[in-house]
């Protein structure tokens, strides 16, 4: 029997809900036995409930669960069908382990013969088409993917943070039998509620989808308020016409009173009809701002409430992972500490939900790539038991994971190699990527860097998963690795589900929405100050290179003739940001900022790149809400597409000659640039002198341009390591420098300078004739 009581009543919730899919998806495969989706369905719900039971300790229920899931694999591995003896069987198991849950929630015997009921089981395994039935091993057995699985129970954990440090796990498998028992019928015996008493309801449970409808229609209730503040616009407009004519009225009475007596007779009317409308204006306006004012607080008051209502403890989802944590780490042979950090930060139930197979998912990864083994670490000066953080708080509007551990770190260099061997990339695309970049590869569909299918990895079923479940949410995912230090995964996600505040911008003429929360700034850019940078558009923002688009080109939107409203060559411009990344987005206008419900987009339409999905405006206009992430990754990837196309198309024409530039300020490195463009020649840019460094040994290149003071490798220590390389002894590098001492003159002749240039004296035509004569 399951100790804890709030355990015991969770899984016994979700268990009857596992047992119902489970039966009715057998019932489906035995009208359609080909419906693949629907067995890959029943595999997870399988998956899923021998999961529940191996962290509550229902070894009975795990054991037979995961026979069941190994004869459903199987079909899927072997492409047969289900048969009828088969799903008897399958039945049978079923109605053994619907007594068994109920044991481990009544504490009353089942009388269920698990062994009995095991070989029933395996008899009902099916055979392969090529080969005998299999014998069963003594070793766990996976055939379902990691993929996200419909949402579990959450138990409650401790809200202080918890050390849980592996142990002993042999894990479960189908278990061999040397002789079959003989099979007793298994009863059929409906789960009642244990007998009390007095009766009393303490709880209600309230379903997911009545709370879902409410919220979105506190979301409605939002829009509505909207919709009124602009009907009160409207008010104010003929509140001012009124208010004008009644002054032209007044002051044209004077001229009246010299007229015909008929005329003031119609001036008096007149003046009574506008006295009329005045006041009929006046009550309106006044009840509808009280009414704007009611609605607004109605409609905050029951957004707080029911949010408050799916409002669950991270602690909820975090005790969920102590177990799996320990178990994988003793059956890889590893030591590993997992730490537990606010547990008590309460968000969204939906939150929990959806994010609970992407933590999972994470974790596996962190113990299976990340951590190395206790001899490994013991030879890196590391403690033998690893330690992994999981962390959680919030920050305003939104709620931060962090998941941090301190094993070997993401090998860029395998990343690579795995991305050209399995065809993301192209080599030309990976060299022009920073590390941050690639370290974002491994959220690619697909990507994997096990070779060998194994129980925890290998399936590929990556951290895309991952990412498609954290952008559903809003969110988003970032990493920062270190070698031989470890992983810092970073997950951002709104408090807010229902509705979102935006920026409203207008390209030709019609409205799109970004989420505020990646918009860093918005600011006119004088279109004299946009250059390029390696075929695309840039900005220098706050002594930083930004890639700037155009949204119009950046949705392929047909080209029209409307104009920013900003005059003199001023562009508005949007900074977003998404982690590290940032990027520019010219637009023609900026509208409002809007606090607006966000309509997922339709199931015909699945996923349209860059785009959330759509608003209802409060003027009534549809509006298109704009994805942050697929817009950042749009420009990277024509930016690569772009370099890549570059470098093929100059291996097969006649190419200037290419000048590495070495700079770390962007103001001098950009004018520099400019010059040296401006004479034919063909530049590659690096922010310091390791930077220059590496891209010379991966790249051909006709002269070195480089500044002397900068960070991490100064313009000496750069040429003197040029020079150590007999390749490069010809190579002209030509140092240009505020330092013009004759001392520093001589350090630069003794690392093997070419040229000297200094500052003061500086005039692009010394540089160009000087390039020109170094370079043969």
């Amino acid at each position: 029997m399951i100790e804890d009581e709030e355990l015991r009543s969770l899984y016994k919730i979700a268990s009857e809900e596992h047992l119902q899919n489970l039966e009715a998806g057998l019932l489906h495969l035995e009208k359609d036995p080909h419906d693949l989706q629907r067995l890959q369905e029943v595999l997870r719900e399988a998956h899923t409930l021998k999961g529940d039971s191996r962290m509550l300790g229902v070894n009975d229920v795990e054991a037979l669960t995961h026979q069941i899931e190994h004869i459903l694999g199987q079909l899927k591995e072997n492409d047969t069908v289900l048969q009828n003896g088969m799903s008897d069987r399958l039945y049978q198991g079923l109605d053994a382990i619907r007594q068994l849950v109920k044991e481990a929630i009544t504490g009353e015997p089942s009388g269920v013969n698990t062994l009995a009921v095991l070989a029933l089981l395996m008899g009902a395994n099916p055979p392969s088409p090529a080969e005998p039935p299999p014998e069963v091993e003594e070793t766990a057995l996976e055939t379902v993917s990691e993929e996200a699985s419909p949402p579990e129970p959450l138990p409650q954990v401790e809200e202080t943070p918890t050390e849980v440090i592996s142990g002993e796990l042999i894990p479960p498998s189908p278990v061999a039998v040397a002789e079959k028992p003989s099979v007793a019928p298994v009863p059929q015996k409906p789960l009642l509620p244990p007998q009390n008493s007095s009766y009393r309801i303490d709880s209600v449970r309230v379903e997911t989808r009545n709370l879902d409808a409410l919220m979105t229609q506190a979301g409605e209730l939002t829009v509505t308020k909207i919709r009124m503040a602009h009907h009160i616009a409207e008010l104010e407009e003929l509140t001012n016409l009124w208010e004008e004519w009644s002054r032209q009225t007044h002051n044209s009475r004077f001229a009246l009173e010299t007229n015909l007596t008929q005329l003031q007779n119609l001036q008096q009317r007149h003046e009574e009809r506008l006295q009329t409308l005045g006041e009929l204006v006046n009550r309106l306006r006044a009840r509808a701002s009280e009414d704007v004012a009611r609605l607004e607080a109605i409609a905050s008051e029951l957004e707080s409430g029911i949010r408050t209502l799916r409002l669950l403890p991270l602690s909820n989802l975090f005790n969920l992972f102590p177990r799996l944590v320990r178990d994988l780490a003793k059956q890889q042979g590893k030591k590993v500490n997992l730490v537990l950090e606010g547990g008590e930060t309460k968000a969204d139930k939906r939150i929990l939900e959806e994010m609970k197979d992407p933590l999972m998912h994470m974790l596996r990864n962190a113990i299976d790539h990340g951590i190395e083994s206790p001899a490994e670490r013991e030879a890196l000066n590391k403690p033998q038991a690893a330690t992994i953080r999981l962390k959680g708080y919030q920050i305003g509007n939104s709620i931060i994971i962090e998941i941090q551990d301190d094993g070997r770190g993401l090998n860029l260099e395998q990343i690579q190699q795995t991305a050209l061997k399995r065809g993301n990339w192209r080599k030309e695309e990976l060299d022009a990527m920073t590390p941050q970049q690639i370290q974002a590869l491994i959220f690619a569909p697909g990507f994997s860097t096990r070779q060998a299918v194994t129980e925890v990895s290998g399936r590929g079923v990556g951290l895309d998963v991952v990412r498609t479940n954290v952008e559903r949410l809003k969110g988003n995912i970032q990493v920062e690795s270190t070698p031989n230090q470890g992983c810092h995964f970073r997950i951002q996600l709104s408090t807010t589900l229902a509705t979102v505040s935006v920026l409203i911008v207008a390209v030709e003429g019609r409205p799109y929405a970004i989420p505020v929360e990646f918009v860093q700034t918005s600011l006119l850019v004088p279109e004299r100050d946009i250059f390029s940078i390696e075929g695309r558009e840039t900005i220098a923002l706050e002594d930083r290179a930004i890639s700037v688009v155009r949204l119009v080109e950046l949705l392929n939107l047909p080209p029209g003739e409307s104009q920013s409203i900003y005059q003199n060559g001023q562009l508005p411009c949007i900074i977003l940001q998404v982690g590290s990344e940032r990027l520019g987005v010219i637009v023609d206008d900026l509208i409002d900022e809007q606090d607006v419900i966000l309509k997922p987009q339709s199931k015909l339409l699945k996923r349209v790149l860059n785009v959330s999905g759509a608003t209802i405006l409060g003027t009534g206009e549809v509006c298109i809400v704009l994805n942050p992430q697929d817009m950042i990754r749009s420009v990277q990837k024509k930016t690569a597409i772009a370099i890549a196309a570059s470098q093929v198309a100059e291996t097969t024409a006649i190419t200037p000659a290419v000048i590495l530039l070495a700079e770390d300020s962007i103001a001098t490195r950009t004018q520099e640039k400019r010059i040296l463009e401006a004479a034919g020649y063909r530049v590659v840019a690096a922010v310091d002198g390791l930077d220059a460094y590496n891209k010379l040994r991966s790249g051909r290149f006709d002269a070195v341009v480089s500044d002397v003071q900068m960070p991490n490798l100064d313009g000496f220590a750069l040429t003197a390591r040029i020079r150590q390389h007999p390749e490069y002894n010809e190579l002209p590098v030509v140092l240009v420098t505020s330092l013009a001492s004759d001392e520093d003159k001589r350090r630069g002749a003794e690392a093997g300078a070419s040229a000297y240039l200094t500052k003061g004296t500086f005039n692009q035509d010394a540089l160009i004739e000087t390039l020109r004569r170094l370079i043969v």
